[in-house]
């Protein structure tokens, strides 16, 4: 069901809060561009700082537009289990494929306390559910020992690994099985976590350049290495510039630059540097995106 290239959607904010119809609008956009699923509601789509009623609007409103046409991967995790519970159950009800489960971070749980979040969210709400390993975020590091202990939930189905040590998913493929599925959180490494037993990207990169992360991930699954790599090496520079500061505002400003929403971020994070700007433009100017 989760495989290829799966874009993390920035949220549009307009003066009144979530800009609804460019949100729509570009979700719209990035399935006609080829990405095979969508992921709301993650931190690329700000959701430490959405209200819980704006994050609940956000999945129905990508939900709506996807109309089953690709998966949606909902972001419904939270360092309170109440809450990820809450927030994932309206997941479910608002027609959402899976849900993607943040480690809870700032409280730094142990692998017991790790394992049974995720088990009681599991537990409650019956849709599958893939655990968001990102201990650059969270500062915990979710374990191979415990995610084999949470693979035998049998609606816990994978694993979003930004973890960016590419002897993981090998590894995780070895003790966990091919079936359980690994979905990279690092847009750099892509080709080389899929050769290590990944079969898709949760990717920045593709809220700017959707139809080539698609491309990529198609021309692997064919066989054809040679277009897979040359389209590896032309994103480099694009995915270097997405993280020249914190995920999402370099992404977000290059969204604005497609015309496709405005820039702006919520505090704490803030406008993008000039000479980030800069750094954006060129990336995107080298790939014909501006």
């Amino acid at each position: 069901m989760l495989k290829g290239s799966i874009t993390a959607l920035v949220t549009p904010f307009g003066k009144d809060g979530v800009d609804e119809k460019a949100f729509q609008s570009f979700v719209a956009w990035q399935i006609d561009e080829g990405s095979h699923a969508v992921a709301p509601c993650g931190t690329t789509g700000e959701a430490p700082t959405l209200s819980h009623e704006e994050h609940r609007r956000v999945i129905a409103l990508c939900v709506e537009v996807a109309k089953g046409r690709v998966p949606v991967l909902a972001g419904t995790g939270s360092n309170s289990t109440e809450e990820a519970i809450s927030l994932t159950r309206h997941a479910k009800e608002a027609g959402a494929d899976a849900a993607l489960l943040v480690a809870p971070y700032y409280n730094k749980p142990t692998q017991e306390g790790l394992f049974r979040h995720f088990e009681a969210v599991a537990k409650a709400v019956d849709i599958p559910i893939v655990v968001y390993n990102i201990p650059g975020r969270s500062v915990i590091d979710i374990s191979i020992e415990t995610m084999a202990r949470l693979a035998k939930i049998p609606n816990v189905i994978g694993v979003k690994d930004a973890t960016a040590d590419l002897v993981r998913p090998l590894k995780t493929r070895v003790a966990l099985g091919a079936d359980f599925v690994q979905l990279s959180g690092e847009d750099a490494t892509v080709t080389a976590f899929l050769a290590q037993g990944g079969v898709g990207c949760i990717s920045v990169t593709a809220n700017v350049a959707p139809r080539l992360c698609a491309q990529l991930h198609e021309s692997w699954a064919k066989g054809d290495l040679k277009t897979c790599f040359a389209i590896r090496d032309r994103l480099m520079p694009l995915h270097d510039a997405m993280f020249c500061e914190t995920n999402p505002v370099p992404a977000k400003y290059a969204v604005s630059l497609l015309g496709r929403c405005r820039p702006g971020v919520r505090l704490p994070l803030v406008e993008l540097a000039e000479g980030s700007k800069r750094k954006v433009e060129a990336a995107m100017a080298g790939l014909g995106l501006i």
